[in-house]
């Protein structure tokens, strides 16, 4: 069995800082037996350490709960090589488990892709140092005209009961995760309880919706806002919205796509601030990430990426998804004020918490070894430099020094 122990000068576990409690960072160590931690401390260990970091932080393999494509390829209509790119190029970026996006598209399209993903998965699960894949996040075709973004107008409609079956079917064992819809649909409260049933999450998202239904999607058994303040009724002192029920009902996670395009630093701090604990980074990638300018397809729509660091967006200038990878999105957090740990945790804990993976965004004893050294000329600007899945490494962009053998 593979053991190796990985010793940092700041470690960032699942609850919060290595260093007492106190929310800052602090020098600690990781020891990986096979695919699984084996233990976590502070300090030195009491073994050899086999890798020293002396910059940067050692935190969690990031969990990124919004992925409709990267390097290329849209993951709705990919083929198996693409899906294989993205799978294998996504731990560059500090990701170690994501949930494909599907966005709206003719209900046959959306039953063929998650059929697809069913067969696909077991081969993707077993490629070496592979960010995992969570099951699907359908985003659509439920939403509202009002708020629809970049969704076509003319595929949105309601969940009505025989698309919900055909949907679980079509997903089963896991190949559907949660489900993205705006609650005041005709036959939205029915569809919400009867997808919790299944085992499949609901969130509230490109919506018109105002606080109190929300408030009843979440009774109904909603537990996530989509890319909070982006396609949803915003907040408002005698109108609270969607972004207010969402910051408000304790029940809700909030995603929120820090990429420095879809919400300011003062929106960002404001979310953090108003639902501790409850703020999940996403990426909202599509096809456009890691690649140069140029036009990229997101649910069959062309998208354009005009110069170095935009978000894509559509011919009418509508933003579509994000260019900027997880890691970023740490960064962003960071410099709009947040604690470094807080922003670490929104991008590993949080957000494997709401999706049910309790073994994955957190160091600590028997979760899966998913780790990140990230690093940079400060924490507004940590990247990934290396990954490990499962404790399998994958290659470095910054080469690691090896500890010294004593």
């Amino acid at each position: 069995m593979m053991r190796f122990t990985v010793a940092a000068t700041r470690v960032i576990t699942a609850t919060g800082a290595t260093g007492g409690g106190t929310g800052i960072p602090g020098p600690g160590w990781v020891r990986v037996a096979g695919d699984r931690i084996e233990a976590v401390g502070t300090g030195e260990p009491d073994g050899p350490v086999d890798l020293r970091l002396g910059t940067g932080v050692l935190a969690p393999g990031l969990v990124d709960a919004q992925v409709n494509g990267a390097f290329g390829v849209d993951l709705a209509a990919a083929a198996a090589d693409g899906w294989r790119e993205v799978v294998t190029r996504l731990p560059s970026t500090g990701v170690t488990a994501f949930a494909p996006t599907f966005i709206t598209a003719p209900l046959p399209d959306l039953l063929a892709g998650l059929g697809r993903y069913a067969a696909l998965r077991p081969h993707l699960d077993a490629l070496p140092a592979a960010a995992r894949t969570l099951g699907v996040h359908l985003e659509g075709p439920f939403l509202s005209p009002a708020r629809r973004g970049a969704h076509r107008e003319d595929l949105l409609t309601d969940p009505a009961p025989e698309t919900i079956r055909a949907l679980l079917a079509a997903g089963t064992g896991g190949a559907l995760r949660y489900l993205t819809l705006a609650p005041e649909r005709d036959g939205a409260a029915e569809a919400i309880r009867t997808l919790t049933r299944a085992g499949v999450t609901v969130s509230v998202g490109h919506s018109d919706a105002r606080a109190e239904q929300v408030h009843a999607a979440a009774d109904a058994g909603a537990r996530l806002v989509t890319h909070l303040y982006n396609a949803q009724r915003p907040l408002h002192h005698r109108d609270p919205g969607v972004v207010g029920a969402g910051l408000a009902d304790r029940r809700l996670v909030c995603g929120l796509i820090a990429d420095g395009h879809h919400v300011l630093p003062d929106a960002v701090a404001v979310a953090f601030a108003a639902a501790p604990g409850r703020i999940m980074l996403v990426s909202d990638a599509v096809a456009a990430l890691g690649m140069p300018p140029g036009r990229y397809l997101l649910g069959g729509e062309h998208l354009l990426v005009g110069a170095a660091g935009e978000p894509p967006r559509r011919a009418d200038g509508t933003l579509a998804g994000a260019a900027a990878a997880l890691d970023r999105a740490i960064g962003v957090a960071v410099a709009a004020g947040v604690p470094l740990v807080t922003a670490v945790e929104a991008a590993t804990r949080v957000p494997a918490d709401a999706l049910g993976r309790p073994d994955l965004g957190r160091l600590a004893p028997g979760a899966y070894a998913d780790l990140v050294w990230l690093d940079g000329p400060d924490d507004h600007r940590l990247r990934a430099r290396t990954t490990w899945v499962g404790g399998v490494p994958v290659p470095a962009t910054q080469a690691v020094t090896p500890a010294p053998r004593t």
